[in-house]
């Protein structure tokens, strides 16, 4: 018979994730939150995961939440265990994914008197999170109702604080009677409320006038109608489409590569791109170059489309559209026109020639990170989960041409590479579709513990590019200027090999472009295990390639 523990307010917490349509559970390990962990393991109505290491289990259920575009909880125990979430909540945060953080805690009267495992956690994370709750008292049903109705409105992580006297193990059997929320939550395109169409005409007159536009598409989950409403948008000779690789659309109108078109800008060139209207949409963007111009060269109008909230992140931004891409287009392209303009089609054309000049350096380049980029992104078989972690890994992913059938995610929020892996796993252990995880040596020695999960799917892949240190140090100019680079780049010459064998991964390395073009000829293959190749690359030489690489797109 299924277990139920006896303490009050755990079964307060559970029965409200049920209520709330939370069905999938992170746990970690511990003893004071050992009611929690009895109850939401027994329940039918929930699915949870055994995770030990408190930082990569929140980014573990992060990747689930990411996947979902639902919530998902994670429960630890008192103490330092609940600090370890924190880079994953400001992820979450930053990146409007849902998560409910339940910590288990001591009563108020052992805290700070000397005893064990004890901190003060209420509105630990009060900078980073959308509601926090301290329970134990007498509206605990309210104060739960008030952080739910915040994670699926609000779209970010909220924190529940749990106070647990003891005795912690004590259970009867379960009893388990349906709870149904009474009244519905917005959680939808159709619960949103249209924008004033009067006060919308006034933006559409501004924009129907307008001959230089862009419209700005940072990181976004797939979507079918919004790349339609995009492919729409591009037949306006006027605006033109900026998009990145976590955008998640595509049309060969849209300018994917922006730092491969706007690096070898001339002066007269950055004002001829200046827009008079920049439209941005999605989440955090990627490219520096383009912050950079926009911040320089600032547009007339800056207009950003979300409904939770909108950066300055150009220090010009003029009105905050507080709705869905989606509606906003729904309702804008009925008051909108054509407007006249070689504008989007010379960008176009400079786009082409760019495309032209990078195959040719591809082509004849050496053995390199940029090299093996454009090997591995192409051999990624249709309609698998592109994960890409952060720092160059992201970067030399946006200088190309990505499969459209692919979906591409990266933790942006924060841009952080502590939790790459866990996220990716996250993601792969509750999608169909295979996911191929790519990352560069020091965010996955970083997260190695990551792979300490028992929901590895034997699909999941994961492409190691080992250059031995931060090679993004090397990129830029600050850090090569000091006597202090190594502190920076931090080299090594740490292997894989070890971790895979460990974990029970099989690991596959790779040392030169011929042994790259063989290996990954049945990489992707059904396995009885999950797979890692290791792509050893030159340290010293990928820095002067990737210049040299930006320099010829000038000529």
């Amino acid at each position: 018979m299924p277990e139920f523990p006896l303490n009050n307010l755990a079964q307060q917490v559970i029965l409200s994730c049920v209520k709330y349509k939370i069905e999938h559970v992170v746990i970690s390990p511990g003893s004071r939150n050992a009611p929690l962990t009895i109850g939401f393991s027994n329940h039918p109505k929930i699915k949870t995961y055994s995770v030990v290491d408190e930082r990569c289990a929140a980014f573990f259920a992060l990747g689930i939440a990411q996947q979902l575009q639902k919530p998902v909880a994670i429960v630890c125990t008192s103490g330092s265990a609940l600090l370890n979430y924190y880079p994953a909540i400001s992820e979450a945060f930053y990146s409007n994914i849902p998560l409910v953080v339940i910590s288990a805690d001591r009563p108020k009267h052992l805290i700070d008197i000397g005893d064990g495992q004890t901190i003060k956690q209420e509105n630990v994370f009060e900078n980073h999170i959308e509601f926090s709750a301290n329970l134990g008292n007498e509206n605990d049903d309210v104060i739960l109702k008030n952080a739910f109705e915040a994670v699926i409105a609000n779209k970010g992580p909220v924190h529940i604080n749990v106070p647990f006297d003891e005795p912690l193990y004590e259970f009867e059997d379960f009893k388990f009677e349906e709870v149904e929320v009474k009244e519905e939550l917005k959680d939808s395109l159709l619960d949103e409320i249209p924008l004033e169409v009067d006060e919308l005409q006034k933006f559409a007159d501004i924009w129907n006038v307008s001959t230089k536009k862009i419209v700005l598409v940072g990181e976004h989950f797939p979507d079918e109608l919004l790349q339609t409403q995009l492919e729409h948008l591009a037949k306006d000779p006027s605006v033109l489409i900026l998009i990145e690789n976590t955008a998640n659309v595509s049309n060969p109108k849209f300018i994917n590569s922006i730092d491969k078109l706007i690096f070898p800008f001339v002066e007269d060139e950055l004002e001829q791109f200046q827009p008079e209207i920049l439209l941005s949409l999605g989440g955090m963007i990627v490219s520096k170059k383009i912050k950079q111009h926009l911040r320089k060269y600032q547009p007339k109008h800056h207009w950003h489309v979300d409904a939770k909230k909108a950066f300055d992140t150009f220090h010009c931004l003029e009105h905050h559209f507080k709705i869905s891409s989606q509606l906003f287009f729904s309702q804008f392209f009925f008051l909108t026109k054509l407007k006249e303009s070689d504008y989007q089609q010379f960008w176009l054309n400079k786009k082409s020639f760019r495309l032209q000049k990078h195959q040719e350096f591809i082509d004849n380049c050496e053995y390199s990170d940029l090299k093996v980029f454009s090997k591995i992104l192409p051999s990624i078989p249709n309609n698998s989960q592109l994960q890409l972690s952060n720092s160059s890994i992201i970067r030399y992913s946006q200088l190309f041409d990505i499969n459209k059938s692919l979906r591409v995610f990266c933790n942006r929020g924060t841009s952080g590479i502590d939790g790459s892996t866990s996220t990716a796993i996250g993601a792969a252990s509750i999608v169909k579709e295979n996911t191929v995880f790519i990352t560069g040596d020091i965010s996955f020695f970083y997260d190695s513990n990551a792979l300490w999960n028992s929901y590895i799917p034997k699909s999941f892949r994961i492409i190691l590019i080992n250059n031995g240190g931060g090679g993004i140090f090397r990129f830029i100019p600050g850090p090569n200027q000091t006597n202090a680079l190594n502190y920076f780049e931090t080299p090594h010459n740490l292997t894989a090999k070890y971790i895979c064998k460990m974990y029970n991964f099989e690991y596959i390395t790779v040392k030169d472009e011929e042994e790259l073009n063989v290996k990954l000829s049945d990489f992707y293959n059904e396995s009885d295990k999950p797979k890692l190749v290791e792509i050893f690359t030159p340290r010293e030489k990928n820095d002067i390639v990737l210049k040299s690489y930006f320099n010829n797109l000038k000529v």
